[in-house]
């Protein structure tokens, strides 16, 4: 099941620019492993679910994960073959600003062994560079 906004309060955002390091949420809250970003960037939210299937599968339903992002920016484009200007284009799917980091999944209750492998497969699925904390 995709993330996106129950609703939001303007259809269309713009983009903005990418905070470069994350101050607050850059600790361990929940969990006792983490996944944290090294860069920032923005992660979609079919990426975010991938990430979150592959390691729940890993862990093979143990544990508790949790997902510290969410995925609020609408990203928008125009069809193929279309010609410039007539506005913006309609809403393609949802997104999740990064900054670098910024902790994104955690993790508890399973051994450290089977959280890195989970992490490792988990991270290969965001399309930005990922470490595991402890």
């Amino acid at each position: 099941m995709l993330l996106l906004p129950k609703r939001s309060k303007y259809k269309k955002v713009k983009k903005g620019k990418l905070t470069k390091f994350e101050f607050k949420a850059n600790k361990l809250k929940f969990g006792t492993i983490g996944l944290k970003a090294k860069e920032s960037g923005i992660i979609s939210s079919r990426q975010l679910e991938a990430a979150r299937q592959a390691i729940v599968r890993k862990i093979n339903r143990k544990g508790k994960l949790w997902v510290r992002v969410f995925p609020d920016l609408p990203i928008t484009n125009k069809p193929k073959e279309i010609r410039m200007g007539k506005g913006k284009g309609s809403v393609a799917f949802w997104a999740a600003r990064v900054a670098g980091g910024r902790m994104l999944f955690e993790i508890c209750g399973i051994t450290k062994a089977t959280a890195l492998a989970a992490f490792r497969t988990g991270g290969a699925k965001l399309s930005i560079k990922t470490k595991i904390v402890f």
